[in-house]
């Protein structure tokens, strides 16, 4: 018992620490991209872990989201004095496991898709993800996030609000610069009783680092290393949802609606923010939205 409550108060007094000293260490959206590399292969969609610890699939969107400061350590405390509960009542040593996605089926053949959804298009998917790759990282470094909120779900855009709001209140700007889709492929589609689900993989190359506001000093990160990331994505949409019939010349993939608040005909493509009334549209119900992202791998270019 004496033990325990040692572990305990030494817990407390190490978080306690780190509240006040801590600064970023991760950066890119979401915290993804650190000062040492991780993973080196691509291990499959079933529930992966960020640099092989298997903690930062917990800090993942949708079921999780990995926060850089102050929330991250609460987070970790709770789950570490989980585990020290745990370990107490088994007699044994605890063992953490990644959270993994639940309710869904394994992956479905991305070709499957078009069975019931006859317009639905490889090339369109891997574009719209690659531009939103682009788009979430430069929101995420003019510190203009709100713009994604219409194509994330409502507990991967909290997290990851929640995370760069923190990195604001520091007085610190993560700089990602020189990004580049490099590879997109789709690794199958599931359904559960609610949505649909495309998974897919990214390969990217980023420079990022994290300066303060301030003296404009790099704190974090590097202006010219180049780090190539691989990420899981996974985008949902309402089930039983189908792709439109192609639109018009000019008009891209626009999807035209009513807004839910208003009644006006809206157009989802850009910023799927309502031009009457200022409601923001969340087109999981029009279209495919980002759930969750794993950090699969990180390599830093020599």
């Amino acid at each position: 018992m004496r033990k325990r409550g040692s572990l305990y108060i030494t817990l407390m007094i190490v978080i306690l620490l780190a509240s006040i000293l801590a600064i970023p260490a991760m950066a890119d959206a979401g915290n993804f991209s650190g000062s040492s590399d991780f993973g080196g292969s691509y291990g499959g969609s079933s529930g992966g872990s960020f640099g092989g610890s298997g903690l930062w699939t917990l800090f993942a969107l949708g079921s999780s989201g990995h926060s850089g400061g102050v929330i991250a350590i609460i987070i970790i405390a709770f789950i570490v004095i989980k585990i020290l509960k745990n370990a107490g009542r088994r007699g044994g040593t605890a063992t953490f496991t990644a959270a993994r996605t639940n309710g869904f089926s394994e992956l479905k053949p991305i070709q499957t898709l078009r069975d019931t959804d006859p317009n639905f298009s490889e090339a369109v998917m891997k574009e719209k993800i690659g531009n939103l790759y682009v788009r979430m990282q430069t929101a995420w470094q003019t510190n203009e996030f709100d713009s994604m909120r219409p194509f994330m779900t409502d507990s991967l855009y909290s997290q990851f609000k929640l995370q760069l709001d923190e990195l604001i209140r520091s007085e610190c700007t993560n700089h990602i610069e020189r990004i580049a889709v490099l590879e997109v492929n789709l690794l199958g589609w599931r359904s559960d009783e609610a949505n649909d689900a495309v998974v897919a993989q990214l390969q990217t190359r980023i420079i990022d680092y994290i300066s303060n506001d301030k003296t404009g000093k790099v704190i974090s990160g590097s202006k010219t290393a180049e780090k190539f990331m691989t990420y899981e994505w996974t985008l949902v949409r309402s089930k039983g949802m189908k792709t439109p019939e192609p639109s018009g010349e000019g008009k891209g993939d626009t999807i035209s609606i009513h807004c839910p608040s208003c009644g006006a005909p809206v157009e989802i493509n850009q910023s799927a923010k309502c031009p009457y009334c200022d409601s923001v549209i969340n087109a999981v119900s029009y279209d495919w939205v980002i759930s969750q992202i794993k950090g699969i791998s990180q390599r830093t270019g020599r």
